[in-house]
C-alpha cells in the first residue's frame, strides 16, 4: 500500500463521513475554527521558530495533500449529515500523520472537534474509523495518539476506545507557545482483531 493508491479516501459510519480536506473548504472550515477558538486554543499546536507563524489554510492543504501523495499522511475532515444541509457539515478535523512503512508499519493521529458537538461520540467514532482503516485495509500494526495531560475530553476518548497508556513524554511537541508534555498512548491491531468501531458502537448501544 504505497503511494497513490492509499488516498484519496473517503470513510462514512452512520451520519458521520470522514473525508479529504480540499481548499474550497476554506469559508466552512474557518468558520468553525473561529467559533472554537478559545476551546481549542490550549491544545493548538504552534511554530517555536522566533517569530514563527502557523501555516495559512492554503499553505496547510498544500502540504497534508503533498504529505498524501508521498503515503505519509490522511489528512480527513470530519463531517456529519445534518437536517436542513444538502452536504454533511465540517464538524472537525482528523490527520493520520507519520505514516511509517517498512518494518514498523506504524502512525499517529491526531483529532479536533467542534464545541457544539463534544460529548456526542463523533471524536471516538471517528478515531476508530480511521485507526480501523489504517489497520484493516493499509495494513499498518501501530496507532499513537499524543495527548496533553490536562485535555480531558481527549483523555476520555482514548479510555473509551481502550488505548493503552504507555507514558509521559516531557517536552514533546510546542503547544500555545510552550514546549509541553504529552502522554502518549497506543494500540496495535492484534489488539482489535474484529476491528474498533464495531467494538466501540456495540459499547455505546449497551450504555444507552
Amino acid at each position: 500500500m504505497y503511494g497513490s493508491a492509499i488516498w484519496p479516501v473517503t470513510l462514512e459510519s452512520g451520519a458521520l463521513v470522514l473525508r479529504p480536506i480540499r481548499y474550497r473548504d476554506k469559508r466552512e472550515w474557518s468558520e468553525v475554527r473561529s467559533r472554537n477558538s478559545e476551546w481549542l486554543a490550549p491544545w493548538e499546536a504552534s511554530n517555536p521558530a522566533p517569530g514563527g507563524r502557523l501555516p495559512s489554510y492554503r499553505q496547510m492543504v498544500a502540504s497534508l495533500n503533498a504529505q498524501a501523495r508521498q503515503s505519509t499522511a490522511l489528512p480527513f475532515l470530519i463531517t456529519e449529515r445534518t437536517e436542513g444541509f444538502r452536504d454533511p457539515q465540517i464538524v472537525g478535523q482528523l490527520t493520520v500523520s507519520s505514516i511509517v512503512w517498512g518494518s514498523a508499519m506504524m502512525a499517529t493521529l491526531g483529532y479536533w472537534v467542534d464545541k457544539e458537538r463534544a460529548g456526542h461520540g463523533i471524536a471516538p467514532t471517528a478515531v476508530a474509523m480511521a485507526t480501523d482503516h489504517c489497520f484493516r485495509t493499509l495494513g499498518l500494526h501501530r496507532m499513537e495518539i499524543n495527548i496533553r495531560p490536562e485535555n480531558a475530553p481527549s483523555l476520555r476518548v482514548v479510555e473509551k476506545l481502550g488505548f493503552r497508556d504507555e507514558g509521559y513524554r516531557q517536552r514533546y511537541l510546542h503547544i500555545n507557545g510552550e514546549w509541553a508534555d504529552h502522554r502518549s498512548f497506543a494500540l496495535t491491531s492484534e489488539e482489535v482483531p474484529q476491528g474498533l468501531l464495531g467494538e466501540w458502537l456495540r459499547g455505546r448501544t449497551g450504555r444507552s
